[in-house]
């Protein structure tokens, strides 16, 4: 691999967006989330990475108690995101996001900093509400150490948003086996455009929102047929890490067992083999050939939705039935999932949610046929 900046980073990072919950399935369950602080520091993690949106604020809080105030400051690095697009109204409110996460998590700057989500329907909030300006002006007040920005779009608007900002100190990619070649997210050629600008990246979404932790039957005999003593989210997450110019692979770990399986393969990383990459392209060809919907939970369209439709968890019960041919499980699922909630058929069609959604799903025309599969 070439210097880059953030070789020397652990090449595991802690995403905080999925992390464990108590039993009303709202609140953090913090005690177990030190726990996994407490393994991963262990092992040699230092990044953290969260968002001012992420569970309306309480993964910052979280992180404020399982690690802030648990560790010397210098021990971790820590990242978090402002989003000019959700939870805000104006520039007033946009830039408070930053006040407010530092104060969320009291951990004095961060490390890291994004600009949350830029795609094609947003990016241009960030200049209206002159976000460019105001980071680099916290980072000359040492309150940022480095910025960037998380991307969900195509690789013509990340040359352009890259020419416009060369100052960016590295930049956040969805990356995956799954979206290598995949036109809608364009992994391959996203990265490729970073890369030509010299730019680093840390990597979401690796295992794509849990999907590839369980792939569908296909993928797992592939896996199986090489090593099938090691778990389907480790080919994801060393495949990601396995690129030059990674500074770290977030896994958004939701309990100790992800962790502590994470941990397994990464704390002495090393890269795929010819064998397993040979092998990573068998899967890729047959996850091309599946009709899943590649929905990851990430739950952006929700929010504004009118109907408050759950479509993440819609969607799950659609892939039971689709990719397990569980039809029974899957109406279970989705009685469970729309019983205090609107179902598909009460979507009115407004596609808030397509303009939100990292993944450019046609939520809308989705819905429909949910409906028609499980009502």
């Amino acid at each position: 691999m070439s210097d880059y900046f953030g070789k020397d980073v652990f090449k595991l990072g802690f995403g905080l967006m999925r992390l464990p919950k108590l039993a009303d399935g709202k609140s953090i369950d913090v005690e177990q989330t030190k726990k996994m602080v407490d393994l991963f520091l262990e092992a040699g993690g230092t990044y953290f990475d969260t968002a001012y949106v992420y569970d309306d604020g309480r993964s910052e809080e979280a992180i404020r108690e399982a690690l802030v105030k648990r560790y010397p400051r210098e021990s971790y690095t820590l990242c978090t995101k402002l989003c000019a697009w959700l939870q805000c109204h104006d520039e007033k409110s946009a830039k408070q996001q930053f006040y407010t996460s530092l104060e969320r998590t009291q951990a004095g700057y961060f490390d890291y900093y994004l600009l949350h989500a830029l795609q094609a329907g947003n990016y241009r909030k960030y200049d209206q509400y002159h976000i460019w300006d105001f980071v680099k002006e916290q980072k000359e007040k040492g309150l940022i150490r480095y910025f960037g920005f998380s991307f969900h779009a195509g690789p013509k608007l990340l040359d352009q948003l890259l020419n416009e900002h060369p100052e960016v100190d590295f930049i956040q990619l969805q990356i995956n086996y799954a979206d290598w070649e995949n036109p809608d997210v364009a992994s391959r050629e996203c990265y490729e455009v970073a890369r030509k600008h010299g730019k680093s990246i840390t990597v979401m979404e690796p295992v794509k929102g849990g999907a590839l932790a369980d792939p569908i039957l296909d993928v797992k005999k592939v896996f199986d047929g090489i090593n099938p003593d090691v778990s389907y989210a480790s080919w994801a997450i060393r495949y990601a890490a396995s690129l030059d110019g990674i500074i770290t692979v977030l896994s958004g770990m939701s309990d100790i067992a992800q962790m502590k399986d994470n941990l397994s393969y990464m704390k002495n990383f090393k890269p795929l083999s010819e064998a397993e990459q040979e092998a990573v392209g068998r899967a890729q060809l047959a996850l091309s050939k599946s009709d899943s919907i590649k929905c990851t939970g990430c739950h952006y369209c929700t929010g504004g939705c009118p109907m408050q439709i759950p479509i993440p968890e819609i969607f799950s019960a659609c892939n039971e039935q689709i990719v397990r041919g569980s039809r029974e499980k899957g109406r279970k699922m989705y009685g469970k999932a729309v019983e205090n909630a609107g179902k598909a058929s009460d979507c009115i069609k407004c596609k808030q949610c397509e303009n939100a959604c990292p993944q450019h799903l046609p939520i809308t025309e989705l819905l429909e046929k949910a409906a028609e599969m499980l009502e």
